[in-house]
């Protein structure tokens, strides 16, 4: 008698494992991923919350550099009473200098809620590549508190 079995009866182990639902299974996941992945990346309209939430604490009490943008989209640089009005070309330039002078000082953005936001996005940016890690964002807490 051929096959699996002996003449006992007895089932022979197989030594093979059948992976054809393994891969129909990944399959499914891919087109899944594929399909779902492109809507990820689109944004939704949504109304963000207001939300109180505590001051910053500076550990060494120094004044930090407010890079600013008003409604018509004119850009500033505080350091302490100093503002100065400056276009975006000269924002990496100058907070290059005033890190180089005190590289633990904050960079914090203020934008008017007004302007655009691909305005305080290329802020950021431009933030991003004058070497600046770490920018805080300013706010207003919601009307009623504080």
């Amino acid at each position: 008698m051929h096959g699996p079995f002996n003449r006992r009866g007895a089932r022979k182990p197989m030594g093979e494992i059948n992976v054809v639902p393994f891969i129909d299974v990944m399959l499914v996941l891919l087109v899944i991923f594929m399909i779902t992945a492109p809507m990820l990346t689109q944004g939704v309209q949504v109304e963000l919350p207001q939300t109180s939430s505590e001051p910053i604490q500076d550990a060494e009490n120094s004044e930090p550099i407010v890079v600013s943008v008003n409604r018509e989209g004119e850009y500033f640089i505080s350091l302490g009473e100093e503002e100065t009005a400056v276009s975006l070309d000269e924002i990496a330039d100058r907070v290059i200098i005033l890190l180089d002078r005190n590289p633990a000082t904050r960079v914090l953005v203020r934008g008017d809620r007004n302007v655009s936001y691909g305005q305080v996005v290329s802020l950021m940016s431009t933030l991003q590549t004058a070497g600046v890690a770490d920018v805080g964002l300013i706010s207003e807490p919601p009307p009623g508190e504080g």
